[in-house]
């Protein structure tokens, strides 16, 4: 049996359209071609490899076959990477940016955060930056939909398509609430007691936490998009809830804060990653930016032991 051909970005972009679309004629549309070019290039593939990719008898649109979908996959993987090496190349060759766009999440330390960039402001002065501060999931949307080109995102950007990620150490999130509230009057608390109380839980509007909840074990909850907020209105005794320690560390040395030992929601270890859109990688300013952020997260092994939120 002879070996396959080696099929061109051409022919490999036309099938990956085809099965996204679901049709040749819709394929036709986006690419702007005629339907005979769509099949034309199908067919020269599938000649090429040896091997039907689409079942087209007894159906209005052309269905996967099973070798089709083994060859989906190498398929996918060989664009995205030729689109990350012209997205790379077209950096190098346009130089150094002129703004940064970074993202970063909310529960991220502020001290870490201003090192890294009066590193940046010293490094790249010409570069101007753009700053978004953001809970849950809307980090990665704004990387997604190309308003951040870089971001440091919590745990919810794994998995996501499209979304490359490096590992940028986590931060301890521990269940607090006010000296004078019931729970933080208790000197053992029983479990399931947080049920029993108002949480305070802190959430965003992105694709990614729509009918979501995260670490919420009280049905009586009050949400707040802002961190600031929510600190706040711990320390007026409304509700308990997670804050990262880091933030709340002065609240609890001079007991504005008391931290809770809650036997079924003892807190966690919150993980972030360092996100940029596999087809846009950053230029030379935002991956030394990302890079900073990133290495400083290697400090953080002591909260390996710890489990996640």
């Amino acid at each position: 049996m002879s070996d396959p051909g080696t099929p061109t970005f051409d022919q490999l972009t036309i099938f990956l359209t085809v099965v996204d679309c679901g049709s040749f004629a819709a394929a036709s549309r986006k690419l702007n071609r005629a339907v005979s070019v769509i099949s034309y290039g199908i067919g020269n593939l599938e000649a090429q490899l040896g091997v039907a990719l689409f079942a087209r008898e007894g159906t209005r649109k052309p269905r996967l076959t099973e070798e089709g979908r083994a060859v989906l996959a190498e398929a996918r993987a060989i664009t995205q990477g030729v689109s990350s090496l012209k997205a790379k190349v077209k950096g190098l060759l346009d130089g150094l940016e002129a703004q940064v766009s970074l993202a970063v999440d909310v529960m991220l330390p502020a001290e870490r955060v201003g090192e890294v960039l009066h590193r940046f402001a010293a490094r790249f002065p010409t570069v101007q930056l753009r700053l978004h501060v953001e809970p849950l999931g809307a980090v990665t949307s704004l990387v997604l939909d190309g308003e951040a080109v870089i971001g440091v995102s919590g745990p919810l950007s794994a998995g996501v398509v499209g979304i490359e990620s490096r590992a940028a150490g986590a931060v301890a999130m521990v269940p607090v609430a006010g000296p004078d509230h019931p729970l933080g009057r208790m000197l053992t608390i029983p479990p399931g007691e947080g049920r029993e109380h108002t949480q305070l839980v802190l959430s965003d509007r992105s694709r990614f936490t729509e009918g979501r909840d995260f670490s919420v074990v009280s049905p009586r909850t009050w949400r707040l998009a802002d961190l600031g907020a929510k600190r706040a209105l711990l320390c007026q005794g409304i509700g308990w809830g997670n804050m990262p320690l880091p933030m709340i560390a002065k609240d609890l040395e001079e007991g504005r804060l008391v931290r809770l030992a809650m036997p079924d929601h003892p807190g966690g270890a919150y993980r972030f990653s360092g996100i940029w859109r596999s087809d846009t990688p950053p230029g030379p300013a935002g991956q030394w930016l990302l890079d900073q952020l990133v290495e400083q997260g290697q400090d953080d092994g002591e909260l390996e032991e710890m489990g996640d939120v």
